[in-house]
């Protein structure tokens, strides 16, 4: 039972931030085009997102005809539980779980959340959610190797896979000042990797009418919907954590958090879809071949170094 409410309070500040993210987005989105965003359920509209979550849940789950149920309905637990385990190695005042290798740990897990989607638009039995699916797997596939290359290019600098150790090693200067390409890189990945506008190719209205969650409503559906606000705010801390210095400040976190936040929310105000040929071109032929020079630049360096104070 304490062990239990360990875990409910440390995934409950997370919940709640991901209920208040949707309500910023959407006054933001809504100030941006010169209206009202909602206002209306609680002051100034802030229990919207509540009122939002208990409609969601009282509706009744729709099961199409030709789905397979049971991971049908599986595939949105699953997402949830992937988005909220990527929190526990995070080193904010206390982690959840003390891991020598939280690198390697979030990389595992993040890759994972591509069965949950695949297994959401397959069972569906819809050609619509399938195809939602397809893209979007083939999407995170693709950006993921170049995250996988950034995040080691950080290692050889930082000398460890410990996210606590990213946190000491920029005590003194931020790595985003030496290391802005790949700073670059990745914040524009995670942005594709979660499937944030302008790369939400798999909710291609005109010709997708919904991606691969199409045929999910009530519940589940809010389960997706947890599980990808949940991803972002985890990608931003994140990149918080290895670019950026905040030495286990929770004011300093948060505050940088939601300045790259905003940028989410600027993109998805601001600027249109790519099309599909454009986002896999700037995956495999711009982000991989320089993300890859890069950390075969940040492997030489030592023995560059070495040899000149050999000579020496």
């Amino acid at each position: 039972m304490v062990n239990l409410i360990h875990i409910l309070l440390y995934f409950a500040p997370v919940l709640l931030a991901v209920a208040f993210l949707t309500l910023t987005e959407r006054k933001v989105i809504g100030y941006v085009q010169l209206r009202k965003g909602p206002n209306v359920v609680g002051p100034y509209g802030l229990l919207q997102p509540f009122a939002d979550a208990v409609k969601l849940f009282v509706k009744e789950p729709i099961n199409p005809s030709f789905s397979i149920t049971s991971l049908f309905f599986f595939a949105p637990i699953l997402a949830l539980s992937l988005a909220l385990l990527l929190w526990t190695p995070i080193p904010v005042l206390e982690s959840f779980i003390e891991l020598n290798f939280a690198v390697l740990f979030v990389l595992a897990i993040s890759s994972l959340s591509v069965y949950s989607i695949m297994a959401s638009g397959w069972s569906s039995n819809s050609k619509y959610a399938l195809l939602g699916a397809l893209r979007a797997v083939a999407q995170m596939v693709s950006y993921e190797v170049s995250l996988g290359l950034i995040i080691l290019s950080l290692v050889c600098l930082v000398g460890s896979f410990s996210l606590i150790q990213f946190v000491f090693t920029q005590e003194g200067t931020m790595l985003i000042l030496s290391c802005w390409p790949l700073a670059i890189m990745w914040f524009i990945s995670t942005v594709a990797e979660t499937n944030r506008s302008p790369f939400d190719l798999t909710e291609g209205e005109s010709e997708l009418v919904s991606g691969f969650n199409v045929e999910y409503s009530g519940g589940p559906f809010a389960l997706f919907f947890l599980a990808e606000y949940a991803n972002i705010l985890f990608m931003n801390m994140l990149t918080v954590i290895l670019f950026l210095s905040y030495y286990l400040s929770l004011l300093s976190l948060v505050s940088q958090g939601g300045v790259l936040i905003g940028m989410y929310l600027w993109f998805r105000a601001s600027y249109p879809r790519f099309r599909y040929d454009q986002l896999m071109h700037l995956a495999w032929k711009s982000f991989l071949p320089l993300s890859l020079g890069l950390l075969l630049m940040n492997l030489a360096l030592p023995l560059v170094f070495s040899g000149l104070g050999g000579v020496n």
